[in-house]
């Protein structure tokens, strides 16, 4: 519920199906001994190292961390009719962020209070924010009630994230790194 509907971002197709094979790839070379939910697999050697790459149909994110090798993570990506795909870039990161339900969202829960204050145990953002240079999208954490949420197609097109994996991915990545979501 921390999360925003979008639209449509440019689309380069040629890029996209180049890494929705490295994703497939990825997928099925899982390298052992990674912590967490998150893991070190094999990736497309022509992804550039700090680009994040989000698969929403596996439901997994890919940090590309060196030539060939990304961390997977796995996530929840936007529901039916909340999709978008394309290009983005991190806009900013923020640790214990506030939350406001936008607009949509308070549509669909009008019970949910106007605000919740960072740390609070409720905050649908969790324990961090990235947020990325489309209207109200953000990858982040999430509630306790809401981590069965990662795995699914849940969000109004944020990307969430376990809040132990959003720390880790947070403390890797800049602003200005490239983020491109493929379907």
């Amino acid at each position: 519920m921390g999360d925003f509907s979008i639209g449509h971002g440019k689309s380069r197709a040629p890029i996209l199906q180049c890494l929705l094979a490295a994703a497939a790839m990825a997928a099925a070379s899982a390298v052992p001994g990674a912590a967490l939910a998150r893991e070190m697999v094999s990736f497309s050697p022509t992804v550039e190292p700090g680009t994040i790459v989000i698969s929403a149909h596996q439901r997994k994110l890919y940090l590309v961390v060196s030539q060939g090798v990304a961390i997977r993570y796995p996530v929840a990506v936007p529901k039916s009719g909340k999709e978008w795909s394309g290009e983005a870039a991190i806009e900013g990161k923020y640790v214990n962020p506030d939350w406001v339900p936008p607009a949509v969202v308070r549509a669909d829960h009008p019970e949910l209070p106007n605000f919740i204050a960072g740390g609070s145990p409720r905050n649908p953002m969790g324990v961090r924010a990235i947020t990325l240079d489309r209207y109200q999208v953000a990858i982040h954490g999430t509630t306790q009630k809401m981590r069965a949420s990662i795995g699914t197609a849940a969000s109004y097109g944020c990307i969430r994230m376990l809040n132990e994996d959003v720390a880790d991915l947070y403390d890797r990545v800049s602003v200005g790194s490239p983020v491109i979501m493929m379907r």
